[in-house]
């Protein structure tokens, strides 16, 4: 049996620095809680080097006596916590005391501190946690940190950090959470001496969002508010108009601190349900307040996670909040052109009035959702109405007309050949341009197919198909969607593209922004064309030729989101997964109206066996043996 040893000071501080100290980012949180608990009103963030070279964060907060500066250092030493009551109440930020001690065991910190009392400050140098120095200095009212050479003496920890770009756009995230936590102190964030964003400490939500996340965002949101005995909510909700491709534009914030809560996200999204397009996320910037015992903070070394006391409540208070105010905007849109200004922005900030969460549960009469058809004219603007291929109605033929695209042919004047690759399917006078489905098939009659029969289909979802002793049910988009992926994916060359005749404005998030960035070479490869403007704006100019102009802005954010989040390992499955994107944007989807011809194409292409599942995973057909049915009919026993 091993021999159990107790850990020396050093080394039990170092482990319990990587729990608290996981990236430059957690320094950053970890220094801005602590100003936010001393008071400050404005703080200032800066770093270097993506934030493993030099993070310093200066606040005119309360400032520390020369005795606690000494002792701040120590594990366990706060002031805001004095017993084991104060855990079942906490109001601060920050109440461990591992923060400094954590962060001082990885690297070389420098402090300086003054209470305003104090007619001069205190510095103190701690490396690897251990005090260097300690001396008077002369300083203004507050408290400066400066952290320089993260993780110098755990390279098991250094060799784990990304590339610079991807910590600074990590720290960048950091001080948007810490300052929309707080948009009454205003936070200031400089990145290799450039500012990256000032928020005015105005106390006003409204314009925080404006200053940190961006104007297009901002115009974007709806006021959301509720109440119930003793719970409170408020903030903003985007838009069902403004969707995002990923979660990235979600924050939750709870008694001022910003956390991750699988609740409050589900309570979010279920309250869009028949509002946002399948795909599409809603963003928010909501705050929880709750009474401090109702909640526990410390479940996690981070506290970025919470447990509450009473989670239905919880639930149904952001729930009915976010539905109250998104049927405040459908009202608004439906009041004459007359209005009044107090009617249609209730509120002098310039958003909409909304209920609290226990009026909205009386006056909720259940209306039913209004019916959506989801066609290709919904997916094109006027604009982009050329690259259709316009259909003499009378004649039932089709002419085409210029194509922007350089050495492209129209795709109604292509052959439409068994198994000569790609099939056009546009022979149903009766539709509009815009809803015929180019359906890509490669090689669909490799083998015999047995006789069938298309019989229709149902939900404008399933083909309905009989063939022998079989009834045959096919996911019309996801069979679709193959084709496309296999298609795209056995073209080893540049994908081609076509040029926008409008250029698409692109906002992304730091973090997201930086994935782009690096990518670059790969999606040009894939047929986008963007190009980066200023601090996360990029105008996108061309997109791979299947994709929907409508579709550009989701799929760059899901794409971004995928290769973010670590699912692309190498090059080759990084491909993989922007054209997963692609072939799903670029794939008739459920609900649209589809003619019987671009059925009969799907059928023929699951049926030969060249389409069996979906790039997911997911199978595109199901097989049921007509035995089976007479079974449930009590035909046969």
């Amino acid at each position: 049996m091993s021999v159990i040893n107790i850990l020396p000071p050093h080394l039990a501080d170092m482990i319990a620095a990587g729990e608290v100290v996981e990236r430059p980012a957690s320094v950053i949180k970890e220094l801005v809680e602590n100003s936010f608990d001393a008071g400050a009103r404005n703080i200032t963030i800066e770093i270097r080097g993506g934030g493993s070279v030099y993070i310093r964060v200066t606040d005119d907060g309360c400032g520390m006596a020369p005795e606690d500066a000494g002792i701040a250092f120590l594990r366990h030493a706060t002031s805001k916590l004095a017993d084991e009551q104060g855990l079942e109440c906490i109001s601060t930020m920050g109440f461990r005391g591992e923060a400094l001690a954590a962060i001082s065991a990885v690297s070389h910190l420098e402090m300086q501190t003054r209470r305003d009392e104090d007619r001069e400050g205190t510095l103190v140098r701690v490396s690897a946690g251990e005090i260097q120095d300690m001396l008077a200095s002369g300083c203004p009212k507050g408290t400066t940190v400066i952290v320089r050479d993260l993780f110098f003496n755990t390279p098991a920890r250094h060799k784990f950090m990304k590339s610079d770009r991807s910590e600074a756009s990590a720290c960048q995230t950091a001080a948007i959470r810490c300052a929309l936590a707080h948009p009454d102190v205003s936070v200031r964030f400089i990145r290799d001496g450039e500012e990256m964003f000032f928020s005015p400490g105005d106390t006003r939500i409204s314009s925080c969002i404006y200053t940190v996340l961006g104007r297009d965002i901002a115009q974007g949101m709806l006021e959301c508010a509720g109440e119930d005995s003793g719970l409170r909510v408020t903030g903003f909700i985007s838009s069902p108009a403004a969707g995002r491709g990923n979660r990235g534009g979600q924050f939750f914030f709870c008694n001022g601190r910003f956390i991750r809560s699988a609740l409050l996200q589900s309570a979010l999204e279920q309250a869009y349900r028949n509002s946002l397009l399948t795909g599409k996320y809603p963003g928010c910037v909501l705050y929880l307040d709750i009474p401090f015992g109702s909640v526990d903070v410390n479940v996690h070394p981070a506290k970025t996670e919470v447990k509450f006391s009473e989670e239905k409540r919880v639930f149904d208070l952001v729930y009915y909040s976010v539905l109250s105010a998104l049927e405040g905007e459908k009202k608004t849109a439906d009041l004459p052109v007359s209005a009044s200004t107090e009617q249609v922005l209730g509120k002098k900030s310039g958003f909409y009035r909304t209920l609290s969460s226990e009026e909205y549960r009386k006056n909720l009469s259940s209306p039913p959702a209004p019916s959506r058809k989801h066609t290709r004219d919904s997916a094109f603007s006027a604009k982009q109405e050329s690259y259709q291929t316009v259909l003499d109605l009378s004649s039932g033929t089709s002419s085409p007309v210029p194509d922007p695209r350089p050495g492209k042919t129209p795709p109604a004047v292509l052959p439409a050949e068994k198994g000569t690759g790609s099939v056009p399917v546009r022979t149903d006078p009766a539709r509009k341009p815009a809803e015929n489905v180019e359906i890509p098939v490669q090689n669909v009659e490799k083998s015999p197919i047995p006789a069938y029969k298309t019989v229709g289909e149902v939900f404008k979802k399933y083909i309905i198909i009989e063939q022998g002793s079989d009834v045959v049910l096919i996911d019309k988009h996801a069979a679709h969607e193959r084709m496309i992926f296999d298609r795209l994916k056995e073209n080893t060359s540049e994908i081609s593209a076509q040029v926008l005749l409008i250029p698409v404005p692109l906002r992304l998030n730091g973090e997201d922004a930086e994935v782009l960035a690096a990518n670059g070479e790969l999606l040009s490869s894939l047929g986008f064309e963007i190009e980066p403007l200023d601090d996360g704006n990029f105008v996108v100019r061309a997109v791979p030729a299947d994709m929907f102009p409508a579709d550009v802005v989701p799929s760059i954010e899901e794409i971004c989101e995928k290769l973010r989040s670590g699912k692309a390992p190498d090059p080759a499955s990084a491909r993989d997964e922007v054209l997963h994107t692609v072939a799903c944007k670029a794939a008739i989807k459920a609900g649209w109206d589809t003619s019987s011809a671009e059925l009969e194409e799907l059928a023929r292409a699951v049926l030969s066996g060249s389409v069996l599942y979906c790039p997911h995973g997911r199978p595109v057909s199901l097989r049921i043996p007509v035995r089976d049915l007479d079974k449930r009919f009590l035909r046969i026993v």
